[in-house]
C-alpha cells in the first residue's frame, strides 16, 4: 500500500501515539467482555510472490497460493474485488479453499463504485457485485467500502445515500481518506454520527504520513483496523504495542469483533510483522490466533 508513504527522514519526525478515545464510543463501549469476542487478522492478498520459500513452500504455484494463505490467517482483506466484478462461480472456488476453517473473506467494493460513479446509477453495479460474493457463504465477514481520497465531504449526500441503499443484514465498513473528513469537527461528527445510525463500520486506516485517518471512532462494537508498517522499521515494533493496548482495552470494555490488516509499502515484510502482532495480542488479551509459520524459523 503506498497510501501515506513516507521518506526514511520523514518516518523519524512522526508522533505515532494513538490518539485517545473519543467520547463518541462511549454509547459503544459498554464497559463489559463480549462473552466470545472474534478477532480476525489478515493481509491484502495471497498472491504474493514474496512470501514463497518464507511461509510458502519453495516451488509453490500461484494457483495454490489461498491454500497456503488459509493455513497461516484467518481472513483477508481482499482487494481483488476492487478491480473486477467476479461471478458466483468463481467466489465459490475461492470460498472451497476456506472449507472446514473459522475464515473470512472481507471484499472491497469495486472501484467501479467507489471511484468512479460519483455514487450515481450503482444499483446494476452493486447487485451484480453483491450476488457474487453471497458464494462465500458462512466465510463472509465485513464489505470494505473505499472512497478515492479525491472524494470530499462536498459530494457527502451522494455517499451517504448509497449507504442507505445497502442491505442491512450484512456487514459493511467505510473508509474515507480526503482530510477535509477529519480536519472540520462538524464535518467529522456528521459522519460518524451517520455511520452509527446506519450501522456501519468505520475503518481505522495507521499510515505513516496520514495520521489524520487513524481517528479511534468505533461506530459498531466492531472495528476494521488498516495498518501500514515500514519494512519492520522499529517503529513498526512500537506501533503494534500501542494497538495491543487499545484492542485490550476495546476487548476489556465490550468490543465484540475486531479486523486488523497488515500492509507493508514492501508486502515482503507483511508475514514478519504479523508474527510480532500475533504473539503480542494472544498473550495480553488470552487469546489463542493463529500466526504465520515460517519454513526456516527466525527467517524473518
Amino acid at each position: 500500500m503506498e497510501f501515506g508513504r513516507v521518506t526514511e527522514k520523514e518516518l523519524k519526525g512522526i508522533d505515532f501515539i494513538l490518539p485517545a478515545d473519543p467520547v463518541f464510543n462511549n454509547a459503544i463501549l459498554k464497559g463489559k467482555r463480549a462473552k466470545d469476542p472474534k478477532v480476525y487478522i489478515g493481509c491484502a492478498k495471497w498472491g504474493r510472490k514474496e512470501w514463497v520459500g518464507k511461509i510458502y513452500p519453495k516451488g509453490a504455484k500461484e494457483k495454490d497460493f489461498l491454500d497456503y494463505y488459509v493455513q497461516h490467517y484467518n481472513c483477508i482483506e481482499l482487494n481483488a474485488t476492487h478491480y473486477k466484478i467476479y461471478a458466483p462461480e468463481q467466489i465459490a472456488k475461492w470460498d472451497e479453499k476456506a472449507k472446514g476453517k473459522d475464515f473470512l473473506f472481507c471484499p472491497k467494493v469495486p472501484q467501479a463504485i467507489s471511484h468512479y460513479s460519483g455514487f450515481n446509477n450503482t444499483d446494476v453495479l452493486t447487485t451484480s457485485f453483491l450476488e457474487g460474493i453471497m458464494a462465500f457463504g458462512k466465510h463472509l465477514g465485513p464489505i470494505f467500502l473505499q472512497v478515492s481520497d479525491k472524494y470530499s465531504p462536498q459530494r457527502k449526500e451522494n455517499l451517504f445515500n448509497y449507504l442507505r441503499s445497502l442491505p442491512t443484514d450484512l456487514s459493511f465498513f467505510l473508509e474515507v481518506r480526503h482530510p477535509d473528513w477529519f480536519a472540520d469537527t462538524t464535518v467529522r461528527d456528521e459522519l460518524f454520527t451517520t455511520l452509527k445510525k446506519l450501522k456501519i463500520g468505520a475503518v481505522i486506516t495507521d499510515t505513516s504520513g496520514r495520521r489524520d485517518c487513524a481517528h479511534m471512532y468505533l461506530t459498531v462494537p466492531k472495528t476494521f483496523i488498516r495498518y501500514v508498517g515500514n519494512s519492520l522499521d522499529p517503529t513498526d515494533y512500537t506501533r503494534i504495542d500501542e494497538w495491543i493496548e487499545r484492542i485490550k482495552y476495546w476487548l476489556d470494555n465490550g468490543l465484540q469483533e475486531i479486523y486488523f490488516f497488515m500492509h507493508m509499502h514492501d508486502e515482503a515484510f507483511s508475514p514478519g510483522l504479523t508474527v510480532y502482532l500475533v504473539d503480542r495480542i494472544n498473550a495480553a488479551c488470552g487469546l489463542n490466533l493463529q500466526k504465520p509459520v515460517f519454513i526456516q524459523p527466525g527467517l524473518f
